[in-house]
């Protein structure tokens, strides 16, 4: 039988954070400006995320870094560049993931972020929540239906407001939305993240997401790949699949 939370319906669900309550409810018209404030943050985290994290990760741009400190050694004979080169690299990576980003909060503010009632709130094939502890909004999520695959339903938007991690936020979101899986009959859930911290990887993995693929060398929406971008701004793109059926049987 399919559930529909009503507003001012005390039976929302809540999650026990030692004395206090997280409440996951619909979204509702008056959260939007906190909405964008917690999306907003939460990507501008992915900056220095981006930039200085997850040059460990990519041994290929590591080796096209020490390529170029080598050939500017060989041109200039200078060790003063080379002992220069590695803070104009970090410099970069920062500009460039900074641009990218921005072009993706912008490109996500002028459609779903930016409208959020008639994106997510009209259509029973997806639905966006806010996690309220002590009457203040504190995080967001949303679920999205999937064409591809078929039957399956995609997690989104998830951001937690810096103030409030470590307090079950984010877990409390991502069962929301596996609850809402299970109501609908969707038969896996799914969802993308180019996040490196291994925080966000630790909650999916909780949740009991697991990590199906992974993209190098992911195109973000929103980034221009110029030259210059390809080598400064490089990201993977962690693929996670959750079987309905496992959340059913536990």
């Amino acid at each position: 039988m399919e559930e529909k939370t009503q507003k001012g319906d005390d039976s929302r669900p809540k999650a026990q954070n030692g004395f206090q309550t997280i409440v996951v409810r619909e979204f509702e018209p008056a959260d939007k400006l906190q909405v964008q404030r917690i999306f907003s943050e939460g990507l501008m985290e992915m900056i220095p995320d981006t930039a200085f994290r997850g040059l460990r990760h990519h041994p290929e741009s590591l080796l096209l870094y020490s390529a170029m400190t080598a050939v500017c050694f060989v041109i200039t004979m200078c060790w003063w560049v080379i002992g220069l080169l590695p803070a104009m690299v970090l410099c970069g990576r920062y500009f460039y993931s900074r641009r990218v980003i921005h072009g993706y909060l912008e490109q996500a503010m002028s459609r779903d972020m930016g409208d959020i009632e008639e994106f997510y709130m009209k259509s029973p094939d997806s639905r966006l929540w806010v996690a309220v502890l002590e009457g203040k909004v504190v995080g967001v999520v949303a679920a999205v239906s999937q064409q591809k695959p078929r039957g399956s339903v995609e997690l989104q938007r998830m951001s937690v407001d810096r103030s409030c991690r470590r307090c079950g936020v984010g877990v409390a979101l991502g069962r929301k939305v596996l609850e809402f899986a299970v109501t609908h009959r969707y038969s896996t859930v799914i969802l993308g993240t180019t996040a490196y911290a291994p925080a966000a990887h630790q909650l999916y993995q909780r949740l009991g997401f697991r990590c199906v693929g992974v993209t190098n060398g992911y195109v973000t929406p929103g980034a221009r790949w110029s030259l210059l971008e390809r080598v400064f701004y490089r990201v993977c793109h962690h693929h996670y699949s959750l079987d309905v059926q496992n959340i059913t049987s536990n």
